[in-house]
């Protein structure tokens, strides 16, 4: 098979195109490195089956021969990357989602779009299920993240019904593990990095607030059977193993044996207070569950942060 994969060189991105290699895939990557580093694809670059395209995917592209399947996973993600990316965030959302599905259509590939938990927005509903459809404030500052990705599931269902192109939707909830950037402002480098320095670890609000943390390895095995599902509706893959952002830290304090006190800060505008996945669907649909408790997980993404951390 021969799989594009875009953002491939991001966090994500970067898992994925090492797992469809070991598979036995051919691999094209598409990246325009806007938040992704050629070091998460570094060791990838000897396989005589990946090939690597820099190129931004808000522009049309051409890619010669067939195109089995196509992954598209280019946007910023973290807040830090799409507020200082807003417009390119739009862009990648409504662009490079006509451009691949387009690509789709002409190649006849299977198509999977990287959609998010923040499509529901700061939720009303508890724990989030695929039918609900969120509380979203468009115009906010995180606007321009949640609407693309909403945008971008209403075209690759356009698409779907109106071309018959085989379309698949990955509703991503929080996501850790390695290659994660100590700077890309999310939960978990943020608390870690901060630990490992020594550093006070910075807790938003009063900590209240609750995430599920999910190892990027379950994700992977869940976008790959969704890949390969007959299944055409969105799919939240997370873990619903819910904690609250205080008790996160002192975890992550305890796993890193710092000193580190906890700092509060005021809570970010429209920053979520609750965020589980109801994962029914996929339990059904894909026979798919986490698998990797979340402080083993930890603990391998702690081992990689304390090597790229500068005391």
């Amino acid at each position: 098979m021969r799989t594009l994969i875009t953002g491939g060189a991001g966090f994500v991105g970067s898992h994925l195109c090492e797992r469809f290699l070991a598979d036995g895939h051919e691999v094209i990557c598409v990246d325009n490195y806007i938040t992704g580093g050629g070091g998460n694809i570094e060791q990838l670059r000897s396989n005589p089956k990946f090939s690597f395209i820099r190129h931004d995917i808000s522009h049309h592209i051409d890619i010669d021969g067939p195109v089995d399947n196509i992954l598209h996973f280019a946007s910023p993600a973290s807040p830090v990357d799409y507020l200082r990316h807003p417009i390119p965030t739009l862009k990648v959302g409504s662009l490079g989602t006509h451009n691949t599905l387009g690509l789709a259509k002409a190649k006849k590939s299977r198509y999977l779009l990287a959609s998010t938990s923040e499509v529901y927005g700061d939720p009303e509903v508890h724990p989030q299920r695929e039918d609900y459809w969120g509380n979203v404030n468009p115009i906010g500052v995180r606007g321009v993240y949640d609407e693309a990705k909403r945008f971008a599931e209403a075209m690759t269902m356009a698409y779907h019904r109106s071309h018959g192109v085989n379309t698949h939707i990955v509703r991503i909830f929080n996501t850790y593990g390695e290659r994660m950037r100590l700077d890309d402002g999310r939960v978990v480098p943020n608390l870690m990095g901060q630990a490992l320095r020594g550093e006070p670890v910075t807790v938003y609000g009063d900590g209240s607030q609750t995430r599920s943390f999910c190892y990027v390895a379950d994700l992977v095995e869940g976008i790959s059977r969704l890949l390969f599902a007959d299944f055409h509706d969105p799919v939240n893959l997370g873990n619903p193993n819910e904690v609250s952002i205080l008790d996160f830290a002192k975890e992550i304090l305890e796993l890193s044996g710092a000193k580190s006190r906890i700092e509060f800060r005021p809570l970010p505008q429209d920053d979520p207070k609750v965020r589980r996945p109801d994962i029914t669907r996929a339990k059904q649909v894909l026979g798919w569950e986490p698998k990797i408790e979340r402080r083993e997980g930890m603990r391998r993404t702690m081992e990689y942060f304390r090597n790229k951390v500068k005391r």
